[in-house]
């Protein structure tokens, strides 16, 4: 079974945890045409490798936070609160 650092209560096992999509996505003010809108809604990133992802500690302290994983091998990268910014990656992971 998969571990997963919560920034709040330390690891944890997967199953405690609920994926919630895409992190940083900046919803639009209320004067955005359709195309904006609908981009916002249904448009996101598929990216194969390191991918910014909101988890929530569903099972825990039941906090929201972001978190670094590499879509193709699952690995965490790096774990975030909300308020923190994007942690830079190691060199040898950038691409």
């Amino acid at each position: 079974m998969m571990q997963i650092e919560c920034p709040y209560c330390g690891k944890r096992d997967e199953t405690e945890f609920s994926y919630g999509g895409e992190a940083h996505l900046v919803r639009p003010g209320p004067d955005v045409d359709d195309r904006t809108w609908t981009e916002y809604l249904f448009f996101r990133d598929n990216t194969k490798g390191v991918h910014a992802e909101r988890w929530r500690h569903s099972r825990g302290c039941g906090q929201w936070f972001n978190a670094l994983r590499d879509t193709a091998t699952h690995r965490f990268l790096a774990v975030y609160r909300l308020t923190d910014e994007r942690p830079p990656l190691p060199t040898d992971l950038q691409r």
